[in-house]
């Protein structure tokens, strides 16, 4: 007996030793005590191997890392994860769905590593993710993300109904529909927020320190496929924003930046506030056409061995004077792109505080359809900073002014003389950032607050009512988003910059 067993250790060494091995063989060899081949054994088997494998392959496609890593079969350590199952099939009240299971397992894997940018999408919710840089998707229009048990808002999409009703960046969404967020990934809240084009939906909002929600209802409409938006005047400062970075984005810039070079264009300004991000490679594509070939735009670095730094290759280069505006709401990519033209193409960088997320993840397609995305590295800057959970500080500093806070109104509430209310103190912002006088910006509705309002309805041409609610309501948003649009400080300070030079 004890000659039989050694001879089953020193086969099993063999084995383990060979690495890889046929199919046929897999299935002809003896299973360990703790594999038991029952079908929800054999599936995790095949799941978790498919996890592991997929996810070291593309850690070497993306860091070039040589090290062979070998993965055996024998993990002692999911034998408890077996057990579990076993114990709720043959014993829990009533009959359990076997796939619904395997799904939560997996999903507990990716809560357990605490970390807001990696998740396990199941089918739908992949295709919903698929679809965040694809060409075309319907819903509000704004990227949002898990942050301590909460949904925040990174950024609304430029001339999505999600910037049209007033969302902004660091909103938290506390519920959908009435339906709480709480707990839930930035994947799940996404399938509640999405859905077909002029369906409506309802968020409550918590914004900042106040106590008060906010409740919306936004229309779901076709979300902008167009990323790169420009204008230029008789200055010839290019304003070009980009507002994600999509499979589209370089090429759509760089045909913006031939028109205007073709057009006298002398410096450019080269927006990405409140762009949340999104394709590496688009992001040092971009870089690569403001950065002299040879210099540093990026460096990666992965669990191990030294950080691979991705240089400027040849091709147009654009050498104008450049500003790069930021704000809370620039992340990842767009990071990316301010440190790689700050450090390595002396570009300014003008705004507040970027919004510092250092991290890279990839997706890997499981064949059910499943996605798995994980982060597999860090990215740091040109001269080696990493700026997770840190951000960019700009050169100069240009804070929004207060009234870019105010706070949404609901045109269904009637504010009138006498109403306390966060409302209130967003439409006094308004009216004063309009040029009306409304008194002391507080949460009552008083009389300097109803005289403002009344010339406010006379130049619109508005019923003067000296209530807010309604059209009045509509009217006083719609001339605040003309006036940001008109009067931005940071836009301004970047051309006063460029001009100098």
């Amino acid at each position: 007996m004890e000659e039989q067993n050694q001879q089953e250790k020193e086969t099993q060494q063999q084995q383990n030793q060979q690495g890889k091995a046929t199919q046929q063989q897999e299935q002809n060899r003896p299973a360990a005590r703790y594999i038991r081949l029952k079908p929800f054994n054999f599936i995790m088997l095949m799941v978790l191997t498919i996890i592991f494998t997929s996810g070291l392959t593309i850690f070497a496609l993306t860091f070039g890392d040589k090290k062979v890593v070998e993965v055996t079969a024998d993990r002692e350590e999911f034998s408890q994860l077996y057990d579990a199952f076993d114990e709720l099939k043959e014993k829990y009240y009533k009959e359990v769905d076997d796939e619904k299971l395997i799904h939560g397992a997996i999903n507990g894997m990716f809560e357990a590593l605490d970390d807001p940018y990696s998740d396990y999408m199941e089918k739908d919710e992949a295709e919903q993710f698929n679809s965040d840089l694809s060409s075309s998707f319907q819903g509000i229009g704004a990227e949002i993300q898990e942050r301590n048990g909460n949904i925040v808002v990174v950024a609304p999409i430029k001339n999505s109904p999600a910037e049209k009703a007033g969302l902004l960046p660091e909103d938290v969404i506390v519920s959908v529909d009435g339906k709480s967020l709480q707990g839930m990934s930035a994947t799940e809240a996404v399938l509640l927020i999405r859905g077909k084009k002029g369906t409506p939906v309802t968020l409550t909002i918590k914004r900042g320190n106040s106590e008060d929600l906010i409740e919306m209802t936004i229309i779901r409409d076709d979300i902008p496929i167009e990323t790169v938006y420009g204008e230029m005047g008789d200055d010839k400062i290019a304003h070009i924003r980009i507002t994600t970075f999509s499979e589209n984005t370089y090429e759509e810039l760089k045909k913006l930046l031939e028109q205007y070079e073709a057009d006298g264009m002398k410096s450019i300004v080269l927006d990405v506030r409140q762009n949340p991000g999104g394709y590496l490679n688009a992001a040092i594509e971009i870089s690569n056409l403001f950065v002299d070939e040879g210099k540093p735009i990026v460096k990666l670095q992965s669990r191990e061995g030294k950080p691979e730094v991705v240089l400027s290759e040849a091709g147009k280069k654009y050498k104008y004077p450049i500003v790069v505006l930021v704000d809370n709401g620039s992340a990842s990519a767009s990071e990316i792109i301010a440190a790689a033209l700050k450090e390595s193409a002396n570009a300014t960088i003008v705004g507040t505080k970027t919004f510092g997320k250092g991290t890279v993840q990839t997706v890997t397609q499981l064949p059910d359809g499943s996605n798995l995305k994980y982060t597999t590295g860090k990215w740091l800057t040109p001269k080696g900073n990493w700026i997770h959970e840190k951000g960019i500080s700009p050169d100069v500093e240009v804070p929004y002014p207060d009234y870019y806070s105010a706070t949404y109104i609901d045109p269904k509430t009637v504010l009138q003389r006498g109403t306390v209310s966060s409302f209130v103190k967003s439409a006094e912002l308004i009216l004063d950032a309009l040029g009306y006088n409304a008194g002391k910006i507080d949460e009552t509705f008083d009389a300097a607050t109803e005289a403002a309002v009344i010339q406010f309805q006379r130049d619109q041409g508005l019923e003067r009512t000296g209530k807010v609610t309604g059209d009045t309501t509509y009217a006083l948003m719609d001339a605040l988003r003309d006036k940001i649009q008109k009067d931005d400080p940071q836009v301004q300070k970047a051309k006063e910059l460029l001009q100098k030079q």
